[in-house]
């Protein structure tokens, strides 16, 4: 679980793009022929023709299928039938699998059972931070291991508050430090993001980099910092990078706003096997640069090819993803937290966006 407890944010209303359906009423193009609508949890997905996919007919098919091969490494019932096919296309042109894809998968357009099919995308990223194995000077803000009664994943019972862990000794002294960074807002991106990487200085010179990932929270409900530093009237701009400018120039102030979000994470090392791929997301396949997408799983099942529609400011996108991961915070039934990458770079993106979304399922026939 790789996106433990990144922000929730609203969805902003925009007009659905030209060659989109009608949020409520399926496309005319879809023929009589095409399955009933189905009812996965708190989705509607209702079967529509190819062409009601912005995009499709030009969209490059080799870019994605290393990662369709990848997801097979770990299939779920979602494609478990498509892996052999998959792999046997793994030589062929775009045309031949385009043709494959149109014969054996039925795109479903996913929507709330109210009818609406325009939901919200925002994005998430693996941070990339410098750090220390001992407490010293500059390094003085700790990642913790769970204590023994959080361990194990199955409580559910509330833990100390993220306030009371920072200030109280006795809560402290029943954890155990994996690393220390320089920066209490550092370690407060990666209890939002979930996971990231720590860089290393070791006694020799080199630089070794770990992976650092998800293990267990204290049981709190998540509440965002930029909601609670917008109704404080302190900014306008909620997005993570004016949240960060914000910190930088209220170094005295920050520490409160940040106990607002009571919810705290806490972590494990791992070993980074693919430097070019992310974290494992819930499926437990590695996370890929803008292909992975996080989802509520009531709406879609691990493992779902699907097609993303979106258009915003920073990011217009119309191409093939791969339901990989969840999050806290993503919740609803055409919801999609999109990763974005390792490091500042996708950092920078990911806190931008916040912007309209259309998805559909490609479930085989």
């Amino acid at each position: 679980m790789s996106c433990a407890s990144r922000m929730a944010q609203s969805p902003t209303s925009l007009p659905v793009p030209s060659g989109l359906p009608s949020p409520s009423v399926p496309s005319g193009s879809v023929a009589q022929a095409l399955p009933k609508p189905a009812e996965p949890g708190i989705s509607v997905s209702v079967p529509v023709s190819w062409s009601d996919l912005p995009g499709w007919r030009d969209a490059p098919l080799d870019p994605v299928w290393g990662v369709l091969l990848r997801n097979c490494e770990r299939p779920t019932e979602a494609v478990m039938s498509l892996c052999a096919d998959v792999r046997r296309l793994s030589i062929a042109d775009d045309a031949q699998r385009r043709q494959w894809m149109e014969s054996r998968l039925q795109p479903h357009r996913l929507q709330a059972e109210s009818g609406a099919s325009e939901g919200l995308l925002t994005a998430y990223y693996e941070p990339v931070f410098d750090a220390s194995r001992e407490r010293s000077p500059g390094y003085e803000v700790p990642l913790y291991a769970p204590p023994p009664e959080l361990a194990s994943g199955s409580s559910r019972t509330p833990w100390f508050t993220r306030e009371e862990i920072d200030t109280r000794a006795d809560v402290r002294a029943r954890l155990r430090p994996l690393a220390w960074l320089s920066d209490p807002v550092d370690a407060l991106v990666l209890h939002i993001q979930g996971s990231g990487r720590l860089r290393f200085k070791e006694a020799n010179g080199s630089t070794t980099e770990v992976g650092i990932r998800y293990a267990a929270s204290n049981n709190q409900p998540y509440r965002s910092v930029g909601r609670a530093l917008l109704d404080a009237r302190e900014l306008t701009d909620a997005s993570w990078p004016g949240i960060q400018v914000w910190f930088v120039r209220n170094p005295v102030r920050a520490q409160s706003f940040m106990w607002t979000n009571p919810r705290y994470v806490f972590f494990k090392e791992a070993p980074i096997a693919e430097p070019e791929l992310g974290p494992p997301g819930a499926q437990g396949v590695p996370l890929t640069a803008m292909r992975s997408i996080a989802v509520d799983p009531r709406s879609v099942p691990y493992g779902s090819l699907m097609w993303l529609h979106t258009r915003g400011t920073d990011l217009q996108l119309s191409q093939l993803v791969l339901a990989q991961d969840t999050g806290s915070a993503i919740v609803g039934a055409v919801r999609a937290d999109l990763f974005a990458g390792t490091g500042a770079k996708a950092g920078a993106l990911a806190g931008r966006i916040k912007q309209p979304l259309w998805l559909w399922v490609l479930k085989p026939r």
